[in-house]
């Protein structure tokens, strides 16, 4: 490019993990919409760590749909997924762009029909985090957040208290 002349990403103001927001946003969407309809079915209940660490099939088909979602859009990127980190695979977060998964967080109440969960998916890139999203799945709220430029529900910016 020419001296003084803007990318597109810096022209739209966009940069670039802009993208990865994006992309958190819509599996968390879709993540939302499986942990919704299965809130309404019965659920196969297997535990983890002891008794009280619970896991379900919808945890597992939750992780892999959002590894499977941004494996395909960003095959360089690495995964921490709680389920797969629970099932043995290593919990490494390093310089490299990070994927940081809950896919059910909120499992104890997902088991017992109490609608307080949500989907929950954090990126960092050097070991700092750069966005997150939390997608309330009940409420159908999305929380997203970008360092440096603050917090959104459904879009809309969050501010904190005058109090």
């Amino acid at each position: 490019r020419k001296p003084g002349e803007a990318t597109m990403a810096e022209s739209s103001g966009r940069d670039e993990w802009d993208e990865c927001l994006d992309a958190a946003l819509e599996v968390a969407r879709q993540a939302g919409e499986v942990v919704r309809a299965a809130l309404k079915t019965d659920k196969e209940v297997l535990t983890k760590s002891s008794e009280a660490d619970l896991v379900t099939e919808t945890d597992q088909k939750v992780e892999k749909l959002i590894i499977s979602f941004l494996q395909h859009k960003f095959p360089s990127h690495r995964f921490i997924g709680e389920e797969s980190v629970a099932a043995g695979e290593g919990c490494h977060l390093e310089d490299a762009p990070t994927w940081i998964i809950d896919p059910v967080d909120g499992t104890t109440n997902f088991v017992h029909t109490f609608p307080f969960v949500a989907v929950s998916i954090g990126f960092a890139v050097k070991k700092q985090l750069e966005l997150g999203v939390v997608y309330s799945c009940a409420d159908d709220k999305m929380y997203s957040a970008r360092r440096g430029r603050g917090a959104r529900c459904n879009g809309e910016a969050l501010s904190v208290s005058g109090k």
